[in-house]
């Protein structure tokens, strides 16, 4: 059931009759879940959710008529509704692309056209639902704001030359922000990113639930955004001025201080690890190095993950910032902090980067 107590009501579109049917019954496997519609292609999509106005829906990218991504912006802009992309197709920023435009999470199909392995997603779709009924219930106008930045941020922000982007002057960084997020994550850490300028003196490091394949990609879109540098974390990396780290996707990153370096060390997980990659593990170590200079950033999720560690921060004297539940796609992760009293400020997402800055003493009046 839904926040309300009602089934979830579930809008299934695939151009292929043998994906519908498959995930149409996934889907009513689920306890509480009403399929209450399907659709071959995204014109016959559009139709059904002004008509139907569903909960969810699911979404393959590559469709005739009308492809996934005109969809996305027609939903948006017209009834915004949560969509999860279910799609198969090979090139991951595909995946980005369309979370830009305001899908709020997605499945890879086991092939990219009519699959007998379909069944191989069903736990995802199952964890997806959770994910969909935790919504603020079903807050269509957030989504719609949601959508409206992340639309904004694809289709304005262009890349800058290298030769853009002077370094900042002293290498080792004086504190470490640590940035956890998840369902939602990709688009707000893009407004974030776009926002924070080249001459960043700080390191960044986080931890994005998201599966192996595409963290270095999602880390070189943040790259190509022309502010502070992004890469994916490989093994152990100093931590640098002005430079980001993505944890990889099926492991955790720690912080970690050994021989007079101060550096982001990937690890796989840990039995009692509830997540992958785990915000508590990152936010916990970057408190035991750094203490009082250690800035925590939570931003849209579900569920709880960074709580612990947003706890292990304020006691060690830093500083916690959470999005507000104003932009926050899911407010799972910033509410649970903001509930537990371990949060300084609660900020909109066009407002992160600022406080960021701030309280990195990079902005007057910090």
């Amino acid at each position: 059931m839904t926040a309300e107590g009602r089934a979830l009501r579930v809008l299934v579109v695939d151009d292929s009759a043998f994906n519908r049917r498959t995930i149409g019954d996934l889907l009513a496997a689920i306890p509480g879940v009403d399929v209450v519609g399907k659709a071959a292609d995204g014109e016959e999509a559009l139709r059904l959710v002004l008509q139907l106005k569903p909960d969810l829906v699911t979404l393959d990218l590559e469709m005739p008529k009308m492809d996934g991504f005109t969809f996305l912006r027609l939903v948006m802009a017209r009834q915004p509704t949560p969509i999860l992309v279910v799609s198969g197709r090979g090139a991951k920023a595909d995946v980005f692309k369309a979370l830009e435009l305001g899908a709020l999470d997605f499945i890879v199909k086991p092939s990219p056209t009519v699959s007998t392995e379909l069944g191989t997603i069903r736990r995802e779709l199952e964890e997806k639902v959770a994910m969909v009924r935790m919504l603020r219930p079903l807050d269509h106008g957030a989504i719609q704001q949601h959508a409206r930045d992340s639309t904004a941020t694809a289709l304005i922000r262009l890349p800058r030359a290298d030769g853009a982007r002077p370094a900042p002057e002293d290498p080792t960084p004086r504190r470490v922000v640590v940035i956890g997020s998840s369902t939602g994550g990709p688009p707000a850490l893009v407004e974030v990113f776009s926002r924070l300028p080249s001459d960043f003196a700080s390191s960044v490091v986080i931890a994005q639930h998201m599966p192996e394949r595409f963290t270095k990609t999602f880390a070189d879109r943040l790259e190509r955004l022309g502010g502070i540098r992004v890469a994916e974390l490989e093994e152990r990396e100093p931590l640098r001025a002005g430079r980001a780290l993505v944890c990889p996707g099926g492991r955790c990153v720690e912080v970690q201080h050994k021989a007079g370096t101060t550096y982001a060390q990937a690890l796989a997980p840990a039995q009692d690890d509830r997540y992958v990659p785990s915000v508590d593990r990152l936010f916990k170590s970057a408190a035991n190095v750094y203490g009082p200079r250690c800035i925590g950033v939570i931003l849209t999720g579900m569920g709880d993950d960074g709580t612990r560690g947003a706890e292990a921060i304020k006691k060690a004297g830093g500083t916690v910032l959470a999005e507000s539940q104003e932009t926050a796609a899911i407010w799972g992760m910033p509410g649970s902090a903001e509930r537990a009293g371990v949060v300084d400020r609660s900020v909109p997402l066009h407002g992160i980067a600022d406080a960021i800055m701030r309280a990195c003493g990079e902005r007057r009046g910090a």
